[in-house]
């Protein structure tokens, strides 16, 4: 259906297709040109219109293969857009956590969507083979029946041989997209963690880790290529014997007195062209690949997002968690954090921190349970994606507040100084806008500032920020935003300290929610921050 929809959208393939017909006939009139140009030369005689025939007819076959080229490249252009700009939309509206990891996300928007989009043209292409041949076989039995029946004997042949190889190829193209997506993925977590893996000193390990789906590639890849080199040989076998055989039956045409020499080359030369199907094996897999391509793009296409459901009622500020589930991250959590708390979330790795920030924030919709949320939500993470063409386009992203709305929350979260200094200030492109990790961090809390929420929820965004900047920041955000709820996910005491409340997590569980000095009494607690 993916397929279909690629070629109908597209009406140009029409025009590929009727350019291509044109080109086709002048190469099946092509070869009767000839003969009659070889009977006249071996005649002794000079025909013009012979001759002009014979030229026009290459003129058509050559200009209709340069328009085809062009019109082809503009056709798998479109159809690849098309593909990705669905795959992109669906994988955008798919929201938080992602369904597909981000390297195999990037092979099915960037690879699979070029190979399917290709889709059109590979169809046209072996519809102009296919009537090619039925082209030639007309012709030679326009020039003599005998000669069609001669030929028509391969072609059962010849269709198995297509059949065999569509059947062969099928699972090893499958296996080729799939671990191609696979090795992506790889890739791109380590390239991601370059300067971990440099400090680690585990370059080569981390090089076998990416590496190791290779064999499997290699196998596909192997089995594929083996296939197609198989059908190649038999091919090359099977095009001499028919060849041979409609010659010699030619041969006893020329002797009965029913054909010329020029009829011979002819007949030759439709043989060649009837046999192109068998002659496509590269084209064959390139539509077996079009056709994994597209399962892998329906795979992305056919995922519905989580249903999150509007939050229940909460006073403005207020939020309330009864019985919230998340799979392999929060098991049965109650939850209520008073309009105006600043409510520290603490617990060792994997204790469902970030989960839970991710369900008061709205990002993660509950398995199990109800989530009840007052207002609207700024949301700044450890390790912000900073979206925009310019700093001032990053902190209003989302909105469609101006400069003062954008300098003033930079004030409150410390970065205005930073931003003034860029060579053109806020309206320096990010590209050429070299931050450090606490400076990029306060420009994530800018963007959750700016929008005034009633709950701001901060997943370790401010780790970068050494203490003392941490707690002006925190002061400055309290001023900018009174009266205001924060849940803060942190690693630190002093951060869990300044709470109005914690919230200590352990395996996905509330295990205690209290003040950090009561709490402090325990050693399991003390723990928990080293």
């Amino acid at each position: 259906m993916l397929l279909r929809t690629v070629v109908l959208r597209d009406p140009r393939w029409l025009l590929l297709a009727g350019n291509a017909l044109l080109a086709t006939t002048a190469g099946l009139l092509l070869p009767t040109a000839l003969a009659g140009a070889v009977d006249m030369a071996l005649g002794g005689r000079l025909d013009p219109g012979t001759v002009l025939w014979l030229a026009g007819l290459v003129g058509v076959e050559v200009v209709g293969d340069a328009i085809g080229v062009v019109l082809a490249a503009a056709i798998a252009a479109r159809g690849t857009a098309f593909l990705r700009r669905k795959v992109i939309g669906k994988l955008v509206g798919l929201g938080h956590p992602g369904r597909f990891e981000a390297g195999d996300a990037v092979s099915r928007l960037t690879g699979d969507s070029a190979i399917a989009g290709n889709f059109a043209v590979l169809l046209v292409n072996l519809g102009i083979t296919v009537m090619t041949a039925g082209g030639a076989v007309v012709a030679l039995t326009l020039l003599d029946w005998r000669l069609a029946a001669v030929f028509l004997l391969s072609v059962p042949l010849a269709l198995l041989l297509v059949r065999s190889h569509l059947r062969l190829t099928a699972d090893d193209v499958a296996t080729y997209q799939e671990v191609s997506g696979e090795l992506s993925a790889r890739l791109l977590d380590a390239v991601g963690g370059l300067r971990t893996i440099a400090a680690s000193g585990r370059a080569d390990q981390e090089a076998d880790r990416v590496l190791r789906p290779l064999p499997r590639l290699a196998a596909a890849g192997v089995g594929m290529w083996r296939t197609q080199a198989k059908m190649i040989w038999r091919a090359g076998l099977l095009l001499p014997a028919v060849e041979l055989a409609v010659l010699t039956a030619a041969g006893f045409g020329v002797v009965a007195g029913r054909l010329s020499i020029g009829d011979v080359l002819a007949a030759m030369a439709y043989a060649a062209l009837g046999m192109t199907v068998v002659g496509q094996a590269a084209v064959l897999t390139a539509v077996q690949r079009a056709r994994a391509s597209a399962g892998r793009i329906d795979e992305v296409l056919a995922q519905e997002p989580v249903a999150a459901g509007a939050p229940g009622y909460a006073p403005p500020g207020a939020v309330e968690l009864r019985g919230v589930c998340v799979p392999d991250a929060l098991h049965d959590v109650d939850l209520l954090v008073p309009s105006g708390m600043f409510l520290a979330v603490v617990g060792r790795s994997g204790s469902g921190k970030s989960a839970l920030a991710a369900v008061i924030g709205g990002l993660t919709a509950p398995s199990a349970g109800r989530v009840a949320r007052g207002g609207s939500v700024g949301y700044a993470f450890e390790r912000p994606a900073l979206l925009g063409a310019t700093v001032a386009d990053t902190v209003a992203y989302g909105t469609s507040l101006g400069r003062p709305e954008v300098e003033e929350a930079c004030r409150a979260v410390r970065v205005h100084d930073v931003v003034v200094r860029l060579p053109d200030g806020y309206d320096t492109p990010m590209a050429d806008t070299p931050l450090s990790g606490g400076e990029a961090q306060r420009l994530g809390l800018a963007r959750a500032v700016v929008r005034d929420p009633q709950v701001l929820v901060l997943d370790d965004a401010t780790a970068s920020l050494d203490t003392v900047t941490e707690s002006a920041v925190e002061r400055a955000i309290a001023s900018a935003l009174p009266g205001r709820t924060r849940v803060v996910v942190t690693h630190r005491a002093a951060t869990a300290r300044r709470a109005d409340a914690v919230v200590w997590l352990e395996d996905g569980r509330v295990r205690a929610m209290a003040s950090h000095l009561s709490l402090w009494e325990n050693a399991e607690y003390r723990a928990v921050f080293g």
